[in-house]
């Protein structure tokens, strides 16, 4: 029999967090394809750049740190609130440091891009997992995929910026008044409450309807952590099959990070195309990603989440080669597409992984998602650096050769198995566990 129609309230709920999601990626998505001329009116060389961009990164980093605390202290409604009011603040900062042609401006623009996102979204999941248990469906997959869809919409207008001629303080600040106006509706349909700790739970976590986790963690489900209890004294950095999956966020994230950083000045001084062209492509980049997330999960139905990641990690380097060894713009432009749609699924399906890797799934897809922001942290002035001496297209192979790695550890993301009765209680003794589980909340 189908679940019940979802109340009103849900409704509204799920189209707030659905907006909570793309508008950070609208925001940064018109910071990206603008690289090029925010680049020209700071005269910051690439390596200089790079240390720019790291600013969000370390924002990141921060509000991934700290918001589950504050989850658990205030709950989710007040958490989103506050990473939405960073992300505006972002752009205003961003937009004032372009005007001024301050570098540290625009690197305090991106921190508090990275520590809106960061906080938004740890809170909008906790509240995803709710409406999705509201729904009887999953839920968090599409809503994942409106922040792709979000940098779509980003992407679109900032190529038209672009092209017009129109100077990035007044982009940006026509793009403040949108996503101001899109969180102004978004706002009343926040339920209160959801997330908080109960009062006197010690150390005990935040769960995604409100309760208490066993171990102190937020279950993807909204319910307590069955297998906390024996995992709560293990120390999942220990496990061999959780650093293999680690390697592969790391790998990943990389690859869709140095996208994110880099694709519109590797077009432009990679490969001679307009600034204006150079955005489109990256406005390409953005779209394949939202349709292999929004259309991906019959895939990893029918082929198993290893298939998946493996493949999309190999299209992800062919991708790359292309853009790196290409001598046509017109190629490089068509390889993006490729690395686009094999990045696409590559986080979410990783983080997945992690929570299925073995007792304290919180713990464990924490870790994993820490792994990933170094990768985002270090990411951008190395490449940085590698460009400044060799050429950006030149510094995409370590991305290349990461991506290859990927593929090659893609078998350790398979469900781990669990002992038969009376075995010796190994990990990888008896039967898969069950079936790959769809994209983590914490995807993105």
């Amino acid at each position: 029999m189908p679940p019940p129609p979802p109340a009103p309230a849900v409704r509204r709920h799920r189209l707030s967090l659905q907006l909570c999601f793309a508008i950070p990626g609208l925001a940064l998505a018109t910071w990206v394809t603008r690289t090029p001329d925010v680049r020209d009116r700071l005269g910051a060389s690439t390596a200089e750049m790079g240390l720019v961009l790291s600013g969000m990164a370390v924002g990141s980093m921060l509000g991934i740190l700290v918001a589950g605390a504050l989850v658990a202290r205030f709950a989710t409604r007040p958490v989103v609130v506050a990473g939405m009011c960073s992300v505006l603040a972002s752009v205003a900062v961003t937009a004032l440091g372009a005007a001024a042609a301050s570098a540290p401006l625009v690197a305090g623009g991106l921190f508090l891009i990275g520590a809106g996102m960061g906080l938004s979204e740890v809170a909008s999941n906790v509240d995803g997992a709710v409406v999705e248990r509201e729904y009887g469906r999953p839920v968090l997959p599409a809503l994942h995929g409106c922040y792709s869809l979000g940098t779509v919409i980003g992407a679109v207008l900032g190529v038209a910026g672009a092209a017009a001629g129109l100077p990035v303080p007044w982009h940006l600040a026509a793009v403040l008044l949108l996503v101001t106006g899109l969180f102004g509706w978004a706002l009343p349909g926040l339920r209160p409450g959801l997330g908080r700790a109960d009062t006197g739970a010690g150390d005990a976590g935040t769960d995604a309807d409100g309760g208490t986790d066993a171990d102190g963690g937020t279950d993807a489900d909204g319910r307590a952590d069955a297998d906390a209890p024996g995992g709560r004294g293990r120390r999942p950095y220990r496990d061999p099959k959780l650093l293999l999956i680690g390697g592969v966020v790391f790998a990943v994230t990389l690859a869709e990070g140095a996208a994110t950083d880099w694709l519109p000045l590797l077009m432009v001084d990679g490969h001679d195309m307009p600034a204006g062209l150079g955005s489109a492509v990256y406005a390409g980049f953005a779209a394949t990603m939202a349709v292999g997330r929004f259309a991906g999960g019959p895939v990893v139905t029918r082929l198993g989440r290893p298939a998946v990641l493996g493949g999309g990690a190999l299209l992800t380097a062919a991708g790359i080669a292309l853009v790196s060894f290409a001598n046509s713009p017109a190629a490089a432009g068509c390889a993006v597409l490729l690395w686009g749609l094999g990045t696409a699924l590559g986080f979410p399906l990783a983080l997945s992984a992690a929570g299925e890797s073995g007792p304290d799934t919180t713990a464990r897809i924490a870790l994993t998602s820490r792994i990933g922001y170094v990768a985002l942290l270090a990411g951008p002035p190395l490449l940085g650096l590698l460009g400044e001496r060799h050429g950006l297209r030149a510094a995409m192979l370590p991305v290349l050769l990461l991506a290859l790695a990927a593929a090659a550890l893609s078998p350790a993301t398979g469900p781990r198995r669990t002992s038969r009765p009376g075995g010796d209680g190994s990990p990888n003794e008896g039967q898969p566990s069950g079936v790959d589980a769809p994209a983590g909340p914490a995807a993105r």
